[in-house]
C-alpha cells in the first residue's frame, strides 16, 4: 500500500500539499507478486498524511486476511513498516535483514506508481468532483491490462 500525490485543479478535491501545488492524496494497494493494482481509494486532500488517509479510505477491509506493507509514514496503522533506528542504539541483525526484505518488496510496489503516473491525466488532472477517482480507477485497469497482455 502506498499513497501518491496527483496535481488537481478542483479546489474541493485537493489542497496545497508539500510541493506547494494543489494535489490530492490517493491511496492504492498493489500486489507485490503480480504488480497489479488491487484497489484504489477515493482521493483526499493533498495535505492529508498517509496514515490518516489510510484509516479513512476503507481499504483495510479489502486486505483483512493478508499481510500489507506500508512505508514509514504509516506507523500505528496496522501495516507492516520497516524498523527505525533509535538514538544511540543501532538496529539488530534481524531488524536489518527485515528492512532489506521490506525494501525489496516496497520497490516492487513503487514501480506500478511510476508507470501509472506516465498517463497524461495524472500530470495535471482537470477532472471535477468524482472525476479524479474515476480516472484513477481507469488508469489502474489500463495498467493491469498492460501487465496481463
Amino acid at each position: 500500500m502506498d499513497g501518491t500525490l496527483i496535481p488537481v485543479r478542483d479546489r474541493k478535491v485537493g489542497a496545497s500539499a508539500r510541493n506547494y501545488r494543489f494535489s490530492a492524496n490517493v491511496q492504492v494497494i498493489v500486489g507485490a507478486e503480480t504488480r497489479l493494482v488491487v484497489a484504489a481509494a477515493r482521493p483526499v486532500a493533498g495535505n492529508t498524511a498517509d496514515a490518516k488517509a489510510w484509516r479513512g479510505s476503507g481499504l483495510a477491509q479489502h486486505c483483512e486476511s493478508v499481510t500489507v506493507l506500508g512505508d514509514g509514514a504509516c506507523i500505528n496503522t496496522g501495516l507492516i513498516v520497516s524498523h527505525r533506528k533509535r538514538p544511540g542504539r543501532p538496529l539488530l541483525k534481524g531488524e536489518e535483514e527485515d528492512n532489506a526484505q521490506h525494501r525489496k518488496v516496497r520497490a516492487r510496489v513503487e514501480h506500478p506508481f511510476s508507470c501509472m503516473k506516465n498517463y497524461k491525466i495524472f500530470r495535471d488532472c482537470r477532472q471535477r468532483g468524482d472525476g479524479l477517482h474515476h480516472a484513477v480507477q481507469a488508469v489502474a485497469r489500463m495498467h493491469n491490462l498492460a501487465l496481463a497482455a
